[in-house]
């Protein structure tokens, strides 16, 4: 499972002319969900991504996480982060999650982070969506369950 992070200061996300997300400072998260991953995968990532320390303290020092700012969380689900774009011009996505499994995975991911005392905000899953945000920073981390 991988997790783009972009610290915020504002973002929302649309399907047509509806919001279905929208927060004010937190992180907009994109999330890939590939074939093999597991609920432990997203349990890791919400458990590191609720207490990462990526925000600013009074002395500008990354000491604070999104909880500690009172952050809320955006998350999108992105299943062209497992594309696997090595070979020739044109992504593959054979290595995504298929779609009923992305979904449940994505789903149980924004759960555990509500569980985290996280507030999340969502997009709507296999949508066309616009994410419009402001990246404070920038700051932006890719996270890989799988990467050691």
């Amino acid at each position: 499972m991988i997790a783009v992070l972009q610290r915020t200061t504002a973002a929302k996300v649309t399907v047509g002319d509806r919001v279905t997300g929208e927060i004010g400072t937190g992180l907009v998260i994109l999330l890939g969900v590939a074939k093999g991953d597991a609920e432990s995968d997203a349990d890791f990532l919400a458990d590191r991504i609720a207490g990462f320390r990526i925000f600013n303290d009074a002395d500008g020092k990354m000491n604070h996480s999104i909880r500690d700012v009172n952050g809320a969380a955006l998350v999108i689900s992105q299943f062209t982060l497992a594309g696997d774009w090595r070979k020739g011009r044109r992504p593959s996505f054979t290595t995504a999650a298929e779609p009923a499994e992305g979904k449940r995975l994505y789903e149980y991911f924004c759960e555990q982070l509500r569980a985290l005392e996280v507030p999340v905000q969502t997009g709507e899953f296999g949508a066309m969506m616009d994410v419009s945000l402001i990246n404070d920073g920038p700051v932006t981390f890719v996270m890989d369950s799988r990467k050691d």
